[in-house]
């Protein structure tokens, strides 16, 4: 497993560290692909925040 600077990254930052876009991701989100509490939570503030160990996870169970 990948050493994690930060446990919770915006959207945008996970794009660039997956390589996965900004759009793709929200759709993955919308669709119920990602979800809420294992792979992305609500900030306080309201803002999505990917989980870098939910993707992981995610990746790793090689399901869609």
């Amino acid at each position: 497993m990948t050493q994690l600077s930060a446990p919770y990254v915006t959207i945008e930052k996970a794009a660039e560290i997956t390589g996965y876009t900004k759009r793709a991701i929200e759709a993955k989100i919308e669709r119920g692909v990602w979800l809420e509490g294992d792979v992305w939570v609500h900030a306080p503030d309201g803002r999505r925040l990917i989980s870098l160990r939910g993707y992981e996870r995610w990746v790793e169970r090689g399901r869609p």
